[in-house]
């Protein structure tokens, strides 16, 4: 494929696919971008932001003459949407995904496109928000921030650096790693801080005086919570698509948790300042080193 895409298929254009799509635009590298949607409204907020420019109503019919693929939706989402992208799949067109799980996306897409699975290149931009739609959507949501691939062995050079190529128009890092390094990987720094978020709303929602606890909570419960306004149906099939992974962060919290509350019930406040000391070295040399 030339290095500007001539017709760019967006499946599923929240804020991951609308944000690809305006990033490329932006960049002038793609010259017409096809969406795809399960919602009205959405879709016609991207063709107003210039997200897209036309609609289809199915990925079955948009994907007819496409030389690039984004599919953005939810990952239990994707096996429908690679299912239906499979039948009029061109031999050179290629195929990339923005989920946050890639062992099993990859099953699915095996799955559904057969043949044609050298023609994916999987991939997980480490970018987003706890806004979603179109409407969120920005050019500049990938600059300077990470793009994962997990390549296939069936995949060549070529489908590889076409994928690379469109996310580093975008503004993105771009890495590889194995798909199963990825999970494990995800599973702690990304998917187990929204499975604590999502827990500390709900249990204190939860509270006969939620309304009071919520009334005075300040700066605090926001920054640790932030992540509990993502996207509910995305979180949910990202926590059972990794669920392995993703229990031996859990269990591997609790332990903490737990090594926290015996040093209260032991009133061990020097095990308390000597944890909190090291986790605050940590988080200053992590926001260090990428810029704060």
């Amino acid at each position: 494929m030339s290095a500007s895409i001539q017709k760019l298929v967006v499946v599923g254009v929240g804020l991951i696919g609308a944000s690809f799509s305006l990033a490329l635009k932006s960049a002038g590298r793609v010259r017409r971008v096809v969406g795809v949607g399960r919602t009205r409204a959405n879709l016609e907020q991207a063709l107003a932001m210039g997200a897209i420019d036309e609609v289809a109503e199915d990925a079955r019919l948009a994907a007819d003459g496409a030389d690039f693929i984004l599919v953005a939706t939810p990952v239990g989402a994707m096996g429908d949407a690679f299912g239906r992208i499979a039948t009029k799949l061109g031999e050179h067109a290629v195929v990339t995904d923005a989920g946050s799980t890639k062992q099993s996306v990859i099953a699915t897409a095996r799955a559904a496109l057969g043949a044609r699975i050298a023609q994916f290149v999987p991939g997980h931009p480490i970018a987003g928000s706890d806004e979603s739609g179109a409407a969120a959507a920005t050019a500049s949501l990938y600059r300077d921030r990470e793009l994962i691939l997990t390549p296939l062995p069936e995949n060549s050079p070529e489908a590889v650096a076409c994928v690379r190529t469109a996310w580093q128009a975008c503004g993105a890092r771009v890495t590889e790693m194995c798909a199963t390094e990825h999970d494990a990987v995800l599973a702690a720094v990304s998917h187990l801080p929204h499975l604590v978020s999502y827990a500390l709303v709900h249990e204190l929602a939860g509270r006969a005086d939620a309304a009071q606890l919520f009334a005075h909570a300040g700066s605090g419960l926001r920054d640790v919570t932030r992540l509990a306004a993502s996207h509910p149906e995305m979180w949910r099939d990202i926590c059972v698509a990794n669920r392995e992974a993703l229990l031996g962060e859990l269990r591997r919290y609790q332990d903490a948790l737990a090594q926290l509350g015996a040093a209260l019930e032991q009133t061990d406040g020097a095990e308390l300042e000597r944890i909190f000391t090291a986790a605050r070295a940590a988080r200053r040399a992590w926001t260090a080193r990428n810029g704060g």
